[in-house]
């Protein structure tokens, strides 16, 4: 996924450069500033997340708001009708959202409860207004809750053993979370996103001894990103 989205990006930025090399040697005359051209901001990165992240709720709902953002500055739609169907329009898109997504994802939510319910309590890392930085040296690892409000997590679990597979719940409003993970074990990912997402950057491993890190996870105007 990593690599299409930069695939995307390059397309784009060859595009742009390529328009503005045309105007400039005035084989064209192509007006980039249009009315309405601010909205691509929010367009363009939602619709390279909806494409390239695991969870694309978020950038579903952004894109769709750029888009008719874009219509009302063309004068296409009215702008004070939208205003008022906006919310309505959210509210009904997240519903749909959590419906579908644990009819979907059903095998990994039984999973992530079986797991939760036979493991110890887990440890909980919070990071409000600030930013903290965890490691496991050669230590062992049974899961953790990680919460970043307003602030930054970063759980480091590149030397640490894992022995079975463990769950990684995940809560990010308005802050980020990162989580380096060895390379002997898979990760699943379960998110609720809104305007936010979970990025697995990590490559499946196969073997019978390969465990599993579960992450299970709620960004509101956050992130997570997983690699190793």
């Amino acid at each position: 996924m990593r690599k299409l989205g930069n695939i995307v990006w390059g397309l784009i930025l060859i595009a742009l450069g390529t328009i503005f090399a045309l105007n400039v040697l005035e084989i064209t005359n192509i007006n980039i500033f249009f009315d309405g051209w601010w909205t691509l901001l929010i367009i363009i990165p939602c619709f390279v997340g909806v494409l390239t992240d695991e969870s694309k709720i978020g950038n579903l709902i952004g894109l769709v708001v750029g888009v008719i953002l874009l219509l009302c500055a063309r004068d296409i739609i009215s702008f004070v009708m939208v205003i008022k169907l906006v919310l309505p329009a959210v509210l009904i898109i997240i519903g749909f959202s959590i419906i579908f997504r644990e009819t979907i994802r059903s095998k990994t939510s039984k999973k992530i409860k079986s797991i939760k319910s036979t493991s110890p309590k887990p440890m909980e890392y919070t990071a409000s207004f600030s930013s903290e930085k965890v490691m496991y040296p050669n230590k062992n690892f049974e899961g953790a809750e990680v919460y970043a409000v307003f602030g930054g997590e970063n759980v480091n679990l590149s030397q640490a053993v894992i022995e079975k597979d463990v769950v990684i719940s995940t809560t990010s409003i308005f802050g980020h979370i990162d989580i380096l993970v060895p390379e002997n074990v898979n990760v699943e990912v379960k998110s609720t996103s809104i305007f936010g997402g979970i990025s697995n950057k990590t490559p499946k491993t196969k073997g019978d001894d390969v465990h599993t890190i579960y992450v299970s996870g709620f960004c509101l105007f956050g992130g997570v990103e997983i690699k190793q």
